[in-house]
């Protein structure tokens, strides 16, 4: 992996922290299973993701609310289906 690469991933990993264990436990077990194989597509996807509020985030990881965004929806879902 490249020193810019290796960066990167500690700069998602922070922004993953959420300070809210459920939250931080999916979006990091997406950027480790997952991150890596993504085409640039998904990456921007998931950095849209991490742009969200985390009542948001929370809401549509709990099932309480969909996102508009389809993108977004398909990215939730694929993170509900991770493995723990």
């Amino acid at each position: 992996m490249s020193a810019d690469a290796d960066a990167e991933l500690r700069r998602l990993r922070w922004r993953c922290r959420r300070g809210m264990r459920e939250l931080d436990q999916l979006l990091l077990r997406y950027l480790d299973r997952c991150w890596a194989a993504a085409d640039d597509a998904e990456r921007s996807v998931f950095l849209r993701l991490l742009d969200s509020e985390d009542d948001r985030l929370w809401r549509w990881f709990m099932g309480r609310e969909a996102p508009q965004d389809a993108q977004l929806a398909g990215l939730v879902a694929r993170v509900l289906d991770l493995p723990p």
